[in-house]
């Protein structure tokens, strides 16, 4: 894959990101997600502050992943737009070699296609509405790099997924959640 093929896939999972954080309201806030310890608004915090966490790491520095995400109250998808911004905008330095460290572009696109299918779910958005090659290239990563004694914490043990599976449900499968 080319940097500029890298750079699509994560401007596309980033987008569809920001999308469905468009679709969190008060009312969806408490709902519960594939994510057994967090609620929708959890989740959101979770992957608002997931922009600044990979901004360090492709700056070269490391970010405190078990930091409390700051909480976010409302405007969720525009909150989330200006971390997604600089994540693209450090992706695109450390890529072309401006400094910054070397960071797999599946790494991000892994953490942003599975948590996309978390708040899919939680907000009963359809996963045929989700770009299923975002969810391939998040695949690819995590099954050629997600070894067993890295699960804890993050993600259970892998389940089955269902015959005819799409995308997402096998992501979701891989990922140790319940493809439905």
């Amino acid at each position: 894959m080319t940097t500029s093929d890298e750079t699509g896939i994560l401007s596309r999972a980033l987008d569809q990101t920001g999308d469905l954080l468009d679709r969190v309201h008060a009312e969806t806030v408490s709902r519960p997600t594939p994510c057994e310890q967090w609620d929708v608004g959890a989740l959101a915090d979770h992957v608002i502050a997931d922009g600044a966490n990979f901004v360090t790491m492709l700056r070269g520095g490391e970010p405190d992943w078990g930091a409390p995400a700051p909480h976010v109250n409302e405007s969720w998808g525009p909150a989330f737009r200006v971390g997604a911004d600089d994540v693209l905008h450090a992706w695109g330095q450390a890529s072309s070699g401006e400094g910054g460290a070397a960071v797999p572009v599946g790494l991000l696109v892994a953490e942003y296609a599975t948590h996309s299918w978390d708040l899919a779910r939680a907000l009963d958005v359809p996963t045929s509405e989700l770009d299923p090659e975002v969810a391939e290239a998040g695949l690819a990563f995590m099954k050629a790099s997600l070894k067993p004694e890295m699960r804890s914490g993050a993600f259970d043990a892998e389940v089955e997924a269902p015959e005819g599976a799409g995308a997402y449900e096998r992501l979701a499968a891989f990922a140790g959640r319940e493809p439905a």
